[in-house]
């Protein structure tokens, strides 16, 4: 049988979103903005509270730390890979580590972004709810 950080291991690898960056997403630099990669690790984040908790709405309250290491290119498939740091009484802390397969150097993979955020439970009423566990 596996022990726990093993399993765990494998459960982050499970990958919340993989997106391939297209030329919409550049700036003029030639790399993928910030912002873009931002907003999909929100949707990242947002995956694995679900997953975690099954409770069905969010909301992001913040962003406690993003680190860029290194760009992204158009091309690239880009893995967000999100686990679940700590779940309080009404909010979930998720870490989101980014990692990209360059397009033209196949199996090539790197870490280009991490971020750790949290979410807090909301009711269809946009209320804060206690997460049920």
């Amino acid at each position: 049988m596996e022990n726990t950080e093993e399993k765990e291991h494998e459960r982050m690898r499970n990958a919340a979103i993989r997106v391939t960056m297209m030329p919409r997403d550049t700036n003029h630099h030639g790399t993928i903005f910030g912002g873009i990669i931002l907003s999909y690790i929100d949707i990242a984040g947002g995956v694995e509270a679900r997953r975690h908790t099954g409770h069905d709405l969010f909301v992001t309250v913040a962003m406690k730390e993003v680190i860029f290491h290194e760009p992204v290119f158009v091309g690239d498939l880009v893995s967000f890979y999100a686990d679940t740091v700590k779940v309080g009484n009404t909010s979930i802390t998720i870490r989101v580590i980014v990692e990209a397969e360059r397009f033209n150097s196949r199996g090539k993979v790197m870490r280009v972004t991490e971020a750790e955020l949290v979410f807090v439970a909301i009711n269809k009423n946009r209320e804060k709810i206690k997460i049920r566990n």
